[in-house]
């Protein structure tokens, strides 16, 4: 079992920057597939960006503009967001599973989430 906490979100401006960390407590995640999805009120969660192995994948939305990390030794992970704007708005939540097939981008593949962190970029 794995459990995901994140943390870093909050209240900025257009064009700030943020990051976003998910810490993984439960049994070791560092090779772990993991992603982040966003909700935005009044709509469904949308995946943003996913690490399996060496790669990294990102919605167009966010692509040139947030990097996924991670930190094996801290058994955590990274969103940056750069150049934020107000459409990033919305809760982030960390997931993570054992395995992920080449659906990435959907939340039928992770089986481990946290409890999300919000995030709000005003105009």
């Amino acid at each position: 079992q794995v459990q995901l906490v994140e943390s870093g979100g909050g209240l900025v401006q257009a064009g700030d920057s943020l990051r976003l960390s998910c810490a993984a407590s439960g049994r070791t995640f560092s090779n772990y597939p993991a992603g982040w999805f966003r909700q935005a009120p009044g709509k469904e969660r949308e995946f943003v960006a996913a690490i399996r192995g060496a790669n990294t994948y990102y919605a167009d939305s966010v692509k040139g503009r947030f990097t996924f990390s991670r930190d094996n030794a801290k058994n955590t992970v990274y969103l940056q967001m750069n150049s934020l704007k107000p459409e990033d708005t919305g809760v982030y939540y960390c997931a993570s599973s054992a395995y992920i097939g080449r659906d990435y981008f959907s939340m039928g593949e992770y089986v481990y989430w946290g409890q999300g962190t919000q995030v709000t970029v005003s105009s």
